[in-house]
């Protein structure tokens, strides 16, 4: 791997972080699906489950509750290793939005 690679897995990581910011999950995905599918990472169990979060929230935006709900319970055995703060991510701050999400879920129509 040479110092090329390591500029480009950090500009996808970015790129996915800035998306789920903007709400744009889809696009979030892609970034970080590309960078877990084409590196091998350290943690590539973090940006599975960084996947999983942006598709949940992805199929809430499109009244997919039950995928949903199911996306998001994936992540967190998957985030929850890296509790504190990781990759400049809170991550217990990112449990807690899960888990008030499930919340909300178990309780809308959407």
């Amino acid at each position: 791997m040479n110092i090329n690679d390591e500029q480009i897995k950090e500009e996808l990581f970015k790129k996915g972080l800035d998306s789920f910011k903007e709400h744009q999950f889809y696009d979030a995905h892609e970034h970080w699906e590309d960078l877990w599918s084409d590196y091998r990472l350290e943690d590539a169990k973090f940006i599975q489950g960084l996947i999983q979060l942006a598709v949940g929230y992805f199929h809430i935006s499109n009244d997919n509750k039950n995928g949903a709900k199911g996306l998001l319970n994936k992540c967190v055995p998957k985030l929850i290793e890296y509790r504190r703060e990781y990759r400049g991510i809170d991550i217990e701050n990112i449990l807690v939005a899960i888990a008030d999400t499930l919340e909300f879920l178990s309780k809308s129509d959407i």
